[in-house]
């Protein structure tokens, strides 16, 4: 493969960026996290996904002598990672469990000669005797920790393991250190810089706000058929659903590929091989829905997801906010949906207060749970609300979530919650959310006429409005806490009071303000599109655009890569739209680094002359 020379150092970050990644300049905060680095000092990253995190180390790494260390807690992620790099010319390994012993002999005599830039290891593999004493004997240029989040007990996806890694300090001396992650609160961050012993490390923090991302929720009513207008809107696009159970993923995926849709089922209870090819499916750039568990996790770097759906609420905004994360991250717009429920509320009170865990962590994650409670039943910005939790303040609404574009109307639910809260109590707290609404709407069911329920003062005193609009206020008084869901025999549901909450609203000491659920949005008036940072080729260039994409598909196939380690629709979509007629135009093009143009320059430009 043809190769940056980097035998000698980059005279500086910006022509490492330059020479090596084909980008004329830093965004952001990446410079100065960069100099930092460079100059070895300490730092955490905190950037959104898609923000360019990895160039915060990789570039220092090339900038540094010797071998940059990067601790990643998935083989898919290490692999794609070491793939797009050995494109740039850098080279790079992995060492993990799942490589063949000849890739992994390469890869050790690489590092033992110090030819190797990058390393990836685990953060278990990093800890081992072996691991420590080979890296040891050679020059660490830094040591960069990604996913830093798992460090930390108050975050999501805490692994225990990467707390030893606080011992780095005193393994590896003077060398500089980096934690990354896109997803950490105030709390969180704190415990990162304290549990990896960096409290005196720079913090470059950026904005979480990712334009791109057209966030929504909508209340339960038929998740299938929810979905399925999503799927409508997303033909031919690859995207993830996420789902609370491995029954209820392989159910969806079971359902959407009865109907036409390209899909595979992943969750942690699959045989590995089952699970690789789901995972390598997905890398491929074909354009297939995962329907996931929150094992497909943490290590996709496909940059054309185009939409991810949760079919069960998360347990935090972090949680959240990593996941839809995995959507857009090539900058282009990209849709996300949240479909709630009152049960899915009360399940995850009941998990959280089941829990073994001790005390403060348990009220720390009743917090965040709370606060992905009121993020889907906010009627004011969504954008604005996430971002809150994250302890960033966006200046106005975003203008591209569902309540920007089709804002939610508010009224005085006083009397209505009464009402709901009356019929739950008359009935004996013994019945589920359908029987107590065909109470209050005057249904006289076989159910309301056996157990005398059409006798109680409470029956039809809500048949002026729909069915649906008392569901809507059951599930509001169950994210307020005054109803609970509780399991009865054989999985029946049936609601309750809580009673330090319900009694003041019956009494009429507190007065709340419900949101009035808007009928089922029609397609049509789906929130609209963000504008893309990429350059939409104009007519003309369409067929060299797809050309292009149909080149880097057989290439891919060819090296058993995936396609977006090659180039990014972004940057063909320029090439497409300049049409460069000479390898100097070419290397003009952002992303096009002079690896790149040596490996595949001619063809393009063949390609081109070609369409």
């Amino acid at each position: 493969m043809p190769a940056v020379d980097l035998d000698t150092l980059p005279a500086s970050p910006l022509e490492a960026l330059r020479r090596v990644f084909g980008f004329p300049a830093f965004r952001g905060l990446q410079e100065a996290a960069v100099e930092h680095v460079t100059a070895g000092g300490d730092a955490l990253v905190l950037m959104p996904t898609g923000g360019g995190k990895s160039v915060c180390y990789q570039v220092p790494a090339l900038c540094r002598p010797g071998t940059a260390v990067v601790v990643s807690p998935l083989i898919a992620l290490m692999d794609d990672q070491v793939a797009a790099l050995r494109q740039l010319g850098v080279s790079a390994g992995a060492l993990h469990s799942e490589l063949d012993p000849e890739e992994q002999r390469r890869v050790s005599r690489e590092l033992e000669a110090g030819r190797l830039d990058l390393l990836y290891v685990s953060p278990e593999r990093l800890l081992t005797q072996g691991t420590q004493e080979r890296l040891s004997r050679r020059q660490i240029a830094l040591i960069a920790i990604d996913e830093a989040h798992c460090v930390s007990q108050w975050g999501h996806e805490f692994r225990p393991e990467y707390r030893a890694l606080a011992g780095l300090r005193e393994q590896f001396p003077g060398v500089p250190r980096v934690a990354l992650t896109a997803t950490a609160d105030p709390r969180t961050r704190a415990d990162i810089l304290s549990a990896l012993a960096m409290e005196g490390a720079e913090v470059f923090a950026g904005s979480f706000h990712r334009p791109n991302l057209i966030l929504a929720a909508e209340p339960k009513e038929s998740e299938t058929q929810q979905l399925q207008a999503l799927l409508r809107r997303h033909r031919g696009h690859a995207g993830i659903v996420y789902c609370g159970s491995r029954a209820k993923t392989e159910r969806i995926a079971a359902s959407l590929a009865a109907k036409g849709t390209e899909t595979v089922a992943f969750h942690a209870g699959l045989a590995p091989d089952v699970k690789r090819a789901a995972a390598a499916r997905f890398r491929s750039g074909e354009a297939v829905v995962v329907v996931a568990t929150i094992a497909f996790g943490m290590g996709i770097d496909r940059p054309d997801v185009r939409f991810v759906a949760h079919l069960d609420m998360p347990d935090s905004p972090e949680s959240y906010y990593q996941q839809i994360g995995r959507a857009g991250r090539d900058g282009d717009p990209a849709d996300t949906l949240l479909l709630y429920g009152g049960e899915d509320i009360a399940r995850a009170r009941h998990w959280l207060a089941q829990s073994a865990a001790p005390e403060a962590q348990k009220r720390a994650a009743r917090q965040r749970l709370e606060a992905m409670i009121a993020l889907t039943e906010t009627a004011q910005c969504r954008t604005r609300a996430l971002l809150a939790c994250f302890g960033e303040d966006l200046s106005g609404p975003c203008g591209h979530c569902d309540n920007c574009v089709t804002p939610s109307s508010m009224f005085d639910g006083t009397i209505e919650a009464q009402k709901v809260l009356s019929a739950v109590f008359r009935t004996g707290q013994r019945f589920g959310a359908k029987h107590v609404v065909d109470v209050l709407t005057g249904e006289s069911t076989e159910p309301v006429i056996r157990w005398t329920h059409d006798q109680l003062p409470t029956f039809g005193v809500g048949r002026d409005r729909p069915a649906r609009f008392w569901h809507g206020i059951i599930r509001q008084l169950v994210a307020l806490g005054a109803l609970d869901v509780a399991e009865a025999d054989e999985g029946f549901r049936t609601l309750q009071l809580d009673t330090a909450t319900a009694r003041p609203i019956l009494r009429g000491e507190t007065r709340l303000m419900l949101r009035e659920d808007a009928a089922p949005k029609p397609r049509e008036a789906a929130p609209r599109r963000a504008r893309s940072t990429a350059p939409v080729p104009d007519g003309d260039a369409d067929g060299p655009f797809e050309a292009l994409r149909q080149w880097r598909a057989a290439e891919a196939k060819a090296q058993t890569v995936p396609p977006y380690v090659i180039f990014h629709d972004s940057v063909l979509r320029e090439i497409a739209a300049s049409r460069p007629d000479s390898l100097d135009d070419l290397a003009g093009i952002k992303g096009v680094g002079a690896s790149k143009l040596a490996r595949y320059g001619k063809s393009v430009l063949d390609v081109l002359r070609a369409a």
